[in-house]
């Protein structure tokens, strides 16, 4: 049987006596008023008591009284194994057509497509997969059903030399095929991975910097919409893009998109027949994004659902996992977000989490980088399948300001993928100024961290960018570019935090390359700190005008530096050792 617990959806909750009771000792006003609390009754219990900041005591004195009550009854679908007898004894092994590349480059993909068959349902009666291998190396690597008698195997090389490759498969037609393939060097940056603990770099050693943006549902548009995004986001600093697998059903999300990810069985979703028109679809979009330098953050969840898709099934759910990740994992630009806001979703628990992750990575060879997005309620971090923390603000006044700690406690790259949008909508969310997310950009950064901006200026027509994408109408994506262009003049192409007795962040190299960050602070002068036996040239930054002046000569330790008196001042000190 089971039992309410903190994952349990609130209405669900009220609809039951014992329930009401349990959760008037927490909440009574959800219990006395529900209508004043509206669409924030779908949201699991947890979300919300930590969202109107219930007492730890008193929520797990709820926990425990919930554990005694008796949830809904789910009938969950049996998953469907391949079929072995898919094909008869009279089919020929290694008999389908097959189009193999022989020659390839490192971090390009690689696409071996088999012509097969197609009765039943091969995207469930059929496994199929391939080993590569050269030397000591073995890769397995999931193929997947494209539609109309069409399987594909995709393989993103991490190294030169010649590969060897041979299928396995339920069908007989497509088990036993082996090749060889040549593979060169190439000046492909590859995947991004973590490099020096909290930071990254591309596969071929080259520094990455995520200056991350926000488009939800943009692969859901009209396609002029969507190029028009593309138009946007190529002549900005992005290189980074959250994107939803699936429809968003939100506020200013009400359009059908015009394709979806599975066939319909009458009124329902097939969820054991995909649409490979619309995983095309996606896939163009996400080469699209490569073309333009921009790493696409994949969400493969989320709560924003008018049309069932988060609530499947364990099966359909792990199945579909498995099918996302073996199409994208060989696109090199590819980053997974298990969820968006996952501790908003009724029908998942960290054990679902968990074994999402376990299929990712068993799935993606190529190892791409893994995390999962919080709402209200932080993630363990720690766990081993996460690389870097994906984090939405957890405080409305701070938390960029926490960086360094959340660094400290996790040891881990901490993005800041939600520090709240630029916009003027009614939600605190959206409704940040222009000025204030610049702020936000600043601190993150030289606290050693990164940042994800967003828009959400009202539209009549309801196309916002951070959800729809189009054009950029706000004032700090500029800006961010402009501390992006600091953040690159440094000898590392890095910031570390600089711990020193300041009340306002320091970033930079110590004593070689050092950013000051004064933020909402106006100040008439400053008394610069350089090591012994060296002098700077000093530079004032003004991060909203986006001006650099530097001052003429150069300055030792104990001098003073005229400030112009107005907040959102920084300065840099470019430090050397002095002439002897």
């Amino acid at each position: 049987m089971l039992f309410m617990d903190d994952q349990t959806k609130t209405r669900e909750i009220l609809e039951d006596e014992a329930g009401r009771n349990a959760l008037r000792m927490a909440l009574p006003a959800v219990v006395d008023k529900p209508a004043k609390f509206g669409g924030a009754l779908e949201l699991p219990i947890g979300a919300l008591a930590t969202l109107f900041r219930v007492k730890e005591s008193i929520q797990a004195e709820l926990w425990e009284r919930l554990a005694s009550i008796p949830a809904k009854e789910r009938t969950e679908p049996l998953p469907v194994k391949p079929n072995p007898d898919y094909e008869g004894l009279d089919v020929p092994t290694a008999s389908a057509a097959i189009s193999a590349p022989t020659a390839g480059r490192v971090n390009a993909t690689l696409e071996i497509v088999l012509g097969g068959p197609s009765h039943g349902n091969p995207f469930t009666d059929v496994e199929l997969r391939a080993n590569f291998r050269l030397g000591d190396i073995e890769l397995g690597v999931g193929g997947f059903y494209d539609g109309d008698g069409r399987y594909v195997i995709r393989f993103l090389p991490p190294k030169t030399g010649t590969w060897e490759f041979r299928t396995l498969s339920t069908a007989r037609s497509l088990d036993g095929h082996a090749g060889t393939i040549t593979v060169e060097a190439s000046s492909a940056h590859g995947p991004v991975r973590v490099a020096e603990t909290f930071h990254f770099a591309y596969d071929n050693g080259e520094v990455y910097r995520p200056v991350g943006t926000t488009l939800y549902a943009w692969t859901h548009q009209s396609q002029e919409l969507q190029e028009q995004t593309l138009s946007t986001l190529a002549k900005s600093a992005f290189t980074k893009v959250r994107m939803c697998v699936f429809p968003k059903a939100f506020i200013f999300n009400d359009n059908e998109p015009e394709l979806y990810p599975f066939d319909r069985d009458g009124d329902n979703w097939d969820s054991t027949r995909f649409n490979p028109a619309y995983f095309r679809h996606l896939e163009k979009r996400i080469r699209d994004l490569d073309d333009l330098g921009i790493q696409a953050d994949v969400i493969l969840f989320h709560p924003y659902d008018r049309w069932g898709f988060q609530d499947l099934g364990k099966a359909a759910d792990d199945r579909y996992v498995r099918y996302v990740v073996r199409r994208l994992a060989a696109l090199p630009n590819v980053w997974w977000s298990l969820a968006n806001e996952y501790d908003f979703m009724t029908t998942k628990r960290r054990e679902d989490w968990e074994r999402f992750a376990q299929i990712v990575t068993d799935e993606d060879h190529a190892d791409h980088l893994l995390s999962i997005h919080n709402g209200t309620r932080m993630y363990d971090y720690s766990a081993e399948w996460v690389t870097h923390c994906s984090i939405q603000k957890v405080d409305y006044y701070k938390t960029a300001e926490q960086v360094t700690d959340m660094r400290e406690q996790w040891g881990k790259p901490v993005v800041l993928d939600e520090i709240g949008y630029e916009g003027d909508l009614e939600y605190e969310w959206g409704s940040l100024s222009a000025v204030e997310v610049v702020r936000r950009a600043w601190e993150t950064t030289l606290r050693g961290g990164y940042y994800t901006h967003g828009e959400t200026y009202y539209d009549d027509n309801d196309v916002l960018w951070w959800a729809k994408g189009g054009k950029l109408v706000g004032q700090s994506a500029e800006r961010i570019a402009f501390l992006d262009r600091l953040i690159g003049e440094s000898p590392t192409g890095r910031l570390e935090p600089i711990l020193r007795m300041s009340p306002t962040p320091i970033g930079g190299i110590e004593g070689q390359y050092e950013i000051h960050y004064q933020g909402y602070s106006q100040q008439r002068f400053q008394t610069v700190d350089i090591p012994d036996a060296h002098t700077a040239k000093v530079d004032l930054i003004d991060t909203w005008a986006m001006t650099i002046e530097t001052l003429p000569g150069t300055f030792s330790g104990g001098q003073r530096i005229e400030m112009p008196v107005r907040p959102y001042m920084a300065h840099r000190l470019r430090i050397e050792a002095a002439a002897s």
